[in-house]
């Protein structure tokens, strides 16, 4: 089955728009985090909360299930690199 240019190019202007409310959460988690650090927090209490915050939401939206899968699939992901930032050098 074939899509027509008019879907695909919606399709193309929803993704993009997803992604940009994307990175404007994780502006707003940064922006937060970096206030709690400076107001004393640890980091790993903070890590902790976030993680906990995150998994209360997901369950809350999408049920124990798909939540936990989604859990599942971190350990690997983790290791594949999703989550680490690259080290620049200057």
């Amino acid at each position: 089955m074939s899509q027509h240019p008019e879907t695909l190019d919606l399709d193309d202007k929803a993704d993009q728009a997803h992604e940009d409310e994307r990175h404007a959460a994780l502006a707003y988690l940064d922006e937060a985090w970096n206030e709690a650090v400076y107001d004393g927090l640890d980091e790993d209490c903070l890590a902790q909360a976030a993680l906990f915050t995150a998994i209360r939401s997901m369950v809350a939206t999408y049920g124990e299930e798909a939540a936990a899968g989604f859990a599942e699939r971190l350990a690997e992901r983790i290791r594949a690199g999703e989550y680490t930032i690259p080290y620049n050098r200057q």
